[in-house]
C-alpha cells in the first residue's frame, strides 16, 4: 500500500473525529497492504480457522431477518399506582361550594370576583370552615367525598340539601419536568389525569439532544427509567404512565452512540446511531459509497463484540441483492465496519490482524462511557 492510499482514508481530519480508533486505523492500514487472494470461506470454514472466541456470520437472505431491527429493542416499565386517577384535595386548594336554593351559604362571586377568589381555601391542617357546621376535613378526600359529608351535616339544618363541590384552584399537587425539554417547568395536577407524554409536551416537548429511551421518574424515593420511545414507536401503553403528586421527571441528554466506518469507503467517519436506526447500506451510502475501483464489494465486514465473543459479519455487495440485504442489517453502537481492498487480502489473515485492535477499542470505549 502506498502512503497516498493510506492517507486517502486515514486523514488527520478523520482521526480527529475518531480518537478512540486512531490506533485501529493504523493497524488496518498495515493490514490492507497484505497480498494474495483467496475466495471467501463459508462461515463454518471461517469459524474453524479463527477460534472459539470469534463467530463468523456470512449474511444471506436466510439469516438477514435476525439483524433487521436494533438488538436493544424497547424496554417496558410499570410504575406503582396503576392507571386510575382521582384528584384528592390538599392544603392550598380552593373549593367552590354551592347549596342550591340557599344563596346565603354560597360566597357570592360578584362581578369583580372569580370562583377562585370567592371559594374556601383548604388550610394547612387540611380543613375548611363552613357555615353552620364549622370545621370540615377536606385534605386527602375527593370533591365527591367532601360533598357527601357536607350534605349529611347540612341535613341537620336544611331539609334535603342539594350540594355541589368543585375545585376552583388546584394548588396542592404538582409534578416537575426538567432536563432536555424546551421549557422545564412545574405543572399542577388537576382532576384530569396527566400522563408522562402530556407533561413533556406541556414543557415544550423534547429538545433535540434528548434521549427519549431513558426518561427517569422519581417517585416515593425510587427512580424509574421509562422508554418513552417505546410508547411513541412501539405503542407500549405502560411507558406512558399517569403522573402522581411529587413526581420529578428528568429527560437526559442523548449520549453518543456511534459505529465506525473504515477501509475503502469514500469518506471514512463515525456514524451517529443515537437519533435513528441506520442500516449498513445507509451508512456506506451516506459516506459516499465504496471507494472505486480500490474497494472489493464482496469484502464488507462488520465487527461486533458481545461479551467475550466477537462476531464478524460478511456481506457481499457486488450484486444488487447484496445491497438489498444491507438495507436490512441494522448497525449497533460500537460496530466497526471495514471495507476490504481489491484484490482481496487473505480473508482469515485479515480478521486475525484486526481482532486485537477491535477488542482494544471496545475496552477503551467501555472505560470512557
Amino acid at each position: 500500500m502506498t502512503t497516498s492510499t493510506f492517507s486517502s482514508w486515514a486523514s488527520p481530519d478523520v482521526l480527529r473525529k475518531m480518537p478512540l480508533i486512531g490506533a485501529l486505523v493504523m493497524v488496518l492500514g498495515v493490514s490492507a497492504c497484505s497480498d494474495g487472494y483467496v475466495e471467501f470461506p463459508t462461515d463454518q470454514q471461517a469459524q474453524q480457522s479463527l477460534g472459539e472466541n470469534v463467530e463468523v456470520v456470512v449474511l444471506t437472505a436466510q439469516n438477514i431477518a435476525n439483524f433487521a431491527s436494533p438488538a436493544r429493542g424497547f424496554s417496558l416499565t410499570t410504575l406503582p399506582g396503576g392507571r386510575d386517577w382521582t384528584y384528592t384535595v390538599g392544603p392550598g386548594d380552593i373549593l367552590s361550594v354551592i347549596v342550591f336554593d340557599h344563596p346565603e351559604l354560597t360566597l357570592p362571586a360578584g362581578p369583580q370576583r372569580s370562583a377562585e377568589e370567592s371559594g374556601f381555601q383548604v388550610a394547612s391542617d387540611g380543613t375548611i370552615t363552613y357555615p353552620y357546621i364549622g370545621s370540615l376535613q377536606a385534605s386527602g378526600r375527593s370533591a365527591g367525598q367532601i360533598r357527601s359529608e357536607l350534605s349529611s351535616r347540612l341535613a341537620d339544618f336544611i331539609p334535603n340539601p342539594q350540594v355541589e363541590v368543585r375545585i376552583a384552584a388546584f394548588n396542592s399537587q404538582a409534578v416537575v419536568v426538567s432536563g432536555a425539554v424546551e421549557q422545564p417547568n412545574r405543572q399542577p395536577l388537576t382532576s384530569v389525569a396527566l400522563t408522562l407524554i402530556e407533561a413533556i409536551n406541556a414543557a415544550g416537548g423534547f429538545a433535540d439532544v434528548a434521549d427519549q429511551r431513558i426518561v427517569s421518574i422519581q417517585r416515593g424515593g425510587r427512580v424509574f427509567s421509562i422508554d418513552v420511545q417505546g410508547f411513541l414507536e412501539g405503542g407500549i401503553a405502560q411507558n406512558n404512565p399517569i403522573l402522581r403528586n411529587g413526581d420529578i421527571v428528568n429527560v437526559p441528554r442523548r449520549r453518543a452512540e456511534e459505529a465506525y466506518l473504515l477501509g475503502e469507503v469514500a469518506r471514512p467517519d463515525v456514524v451517529d446511531l443515537s437519533r435513528e436506526p441506520i442500516t449498513l447500506t445507509q451508512a456506506i451510502t451516506r459516506r459516499g459509497g465504496l471507494q472505486q475501483p480500490r474497494a472489493n464489494a464482496r469484502g464488507v465486514l462488520v465487527f461486533r463484540a458481545d461479551g467475550d465473543i466477537t462476531r464478524v459479519f460478511q456481506l457481499d455487495t457486488s450484486t444488487p441483492s447484496g445491497l438489498l440485504l444491507g438495507t436490512r442489517f441494522v448497525l449497533e453502537p460500537r460496530d466497526i465496519v471495514y471495507v476490504l481492498r481489491s484484490p482481496l487480502q487473505r480473508w482469515n489473515d485479515t480478521i486475525v490482524r484486526l481482532l486485537p485492535s477491535v477488542q482494544a477499542v471496545r475496552t477503551v470505549d467501555d472505560v470512557a462511557n
